[in-house]
């Protein structure tokens, strides 16, 4: 069953999901593309299952150099949703060695179509929908966060209960 932009088993599912989360701590996240450019965001840390399930659900606003970073404790295949988002974003999905594996753009707010990361991944991005297309953004582009350097996203000591498939 899928929750809140990751698929859930129906153990997971906790209470109903209602309105947006507060604001998650931050961190800097920059995309390198093959020609050098350099592009700068700010993005929201869901390490939690639930801050993972409410994801951007209920926003009305992502700023343009905003985001959501979620963080899996080990390399999975990443199934994501746009139930209950309503404004459109573009899921990029990160490989483990931190290069761009997938793009899913301009995903439709409220739509419960899957959108797949087609193979195991570290992390996914969320960001405004055609940010990768007016960006350039592309598969093989280089990404970089400080929140790389955390437990949550290499695998040791992270938390358990991160989302999966």
């Amino acid at each position: 069953m899928a929750v809140a932009g990751v698929v859930r088993s129906a153990q997971a599912q906790e209470t109903p999901i209602t309105q947006a989360q507060p604001p998650l701590p931050t961190a800097s996240l920059s995309i390198t593309g093959r020609a050098g450019t350099v592009h700068h965001f700010t993005v929201e840390l869901a390490r939690t299952e639930r801050e993972q399930e409410v994801g951007e659900m209920f926003r009305t606003h992502l700023a343009p150099d905003a985001g959501m970073l979620f963080l899996w404790p080990t390399p999975r295949e990443s199934d994501m949703w746009m139930r209950n988002t309503l404004i459109p974003l573009d899921i990029v999905f990160i490989s483990q060695d931190h290069r761009i594996h997938a793009i899913s753009e301009d995903a439709i707010p409220r739509s419960e179509a899957i959108l797949s990361s087609e193979g195991p991944v570290g992390s996914v991005l969320e960001l405004p929908g055609g940010t990768t297309a007016r960006l350039g953004i592309v598969v093989g582009d280089r990404v970089s966060s400080s929140a790389y350097g955390t437990a949550a996203h290499d695998g040791r000591d992270g938390p358990a209960d991160g989302p999966g498939k």
